[in-house]
């Protein structure tokens, strides 16, 4: 997978957008602290109820996140609830095209009911990651989502078969980093299932934040040197001290004279 060679951004001129994964309660039981991040992130990418989350919390984060003008991402993801969306299943690629774009629909639905509209979409977990190299699955989900809307922004690993199979597809590919994600050589994200793959220390994850965002290297897993071409970052909301975590990457953003917004505004707009 490849990875930018662009020269690094200027502090003054660089832009960013703080991405994150919320809505992912399930009836009674709930997972982060959405309001909190709401507060913090330019951007929410909402689970849809295939990984997570149901249709009353579908409405009350979409309702959230215009309040506070963040943009709305539906967090599309395998049929998989009980493993949470991070196991891979092999489907029909005209099977896989129909689930994701149930899933938008039913988001797109309850934006609408909030005054917005659904502005991108960022797969999650298994299916992220398999369609950053999974042709075909990469191709069934960009149909999808070019039938809910052509153009669409999309989020993926940069470089990433995903992107491409976007950007073929007529849809608008951007680049993503991980806040508190470990990176192998190639730029593809270090399984969760190794140690050291989650970072938890605000300083360092907030370093590395700036870094990216100013198109600057990063130090890889095994101590090289990664330039990412990202244009948002993800802070994710159910690590230890999440919150804690996105204040700290924020305010060190700002107060490196990286402007923090949106990457993506709500369709009409």
């Amino acid at each position: 997978m490849s990875t930018s060679t662009e020269a690094p951004r200027s502090g003054s001129s660089a832009t960013i957008d703080l991405n994150a994964d919320l809505g992912e309660g399930l009836g009674n039981w709930s997972m982060g602290d959405d309001l909190a991040l709401l507060d913090i992130v330019t951007s929410a990418n909402v689970a849809c109820g295939f990984h997570a989350g149901d249709p009353s919390i579908m409405r009350s984060v979409c309702q959230a996140a215009a309040d506070r003008g963040v943009a709305i991402g539906a967090h599309v993801a395998y049929r998989d609830l009980h493993g949470f969306g991070r196991r891979f299943i092999d489907m029909e690629p005209d099977v896989l095209r129909d689930e994701v774009l149930y899933q938008i629909g039913a988001l797109e639905t309850f934006a609408q009911r909030a005054g917005t509209t659904v502005a991108y979409c960022k797969p999650h977990g298994a299916l992220y990651n398999t369609i950053a190299k999974h042709p075909q699955q990469a191709a069934a989900v960009a149909e999808a989502l070019g039938e809910f809307r052509p153009g669409l922004p999309v989020l993926g690993l940069p470089g990433s078969v995903w992107l491409r199979a976007a950007a073929e597809a007529g849809l608008s590919p951007v680049g993503e980093a991980f806040a508190d994600r470990a990176y192998t050589p190639d730029g593809s994200l270090v399984s969760r299932r190794e140690q050291g793959s989650v970072l938890h220390e605000p300083d360092l994850i907030s370093e590395r934040c700036v870094a990216m965002a100013k198109g600057e290297p990063i130090e890889d897993a095994e101590g090289g040197e990664l330039v990412l071409d990202a244009r948002s970052i993800c802070v994710h909301g159910d690590t230890p001290g999440a919150v804690g975590i996105a204040r700290s990457v924020r305010e060190a953003l700002t107060s490196s004279g990286v402007t923090v917004q949106p990457f993506a505004t709500p369709f009409g707009s």
